[in-house]
């Protein structure tokens, strides 16, 4: 998602990495898993901690449904409207603002 936000193409983050784009698209993809290393380079190239990779998983004791899978937070990114949601969502430094939208999402997807 982060590389996605930057509009960042999967080739520059693999040169970055010192990696093949197709190795980027296996990390994407969840095909290959990727090491507590790499991890690091990745968010020191982000500029974001390893811990910002995992916000938002559910945790071991959560019941399902406390959080989306990442397929589906992956269907929601790839598209137009996702990207263009979650770019704005960030560019936002209040919290207050992001729980407010959050709940004004939430309100607005339960009618």
């Amino acid at each position: 998602m982060q590389r996605l936000v930057l509009r960042l193409s999967q080739e520059k983050l693999a040169d970055a990495l010192g990696v093949s784009f197709q190795q980027v698209q296996k990390y994407e993809k969840g095909t290959n898993r990727i090491s507590a290393s790499r991890l690091q380079q990745i968010a020191s190239f982000f500029q974001v901690t390893p811990e910002s990779f995992f916000d938002g998983l559910p945790s071991h004791s959560a019941k399902k449904g406390d959080a989306p899978t990442s397929s589906y937070v992956d269907e929601f990114v790839t598209t137009r409207d996702g990207v263009a949601l979650a770019k704005a969502f960030m560019r936002s430094k209040s919290t207050t603002l992001k729980r407010a939208i959050v709940h004004l999402v939430e309100e607005l997807a339960d009618r």
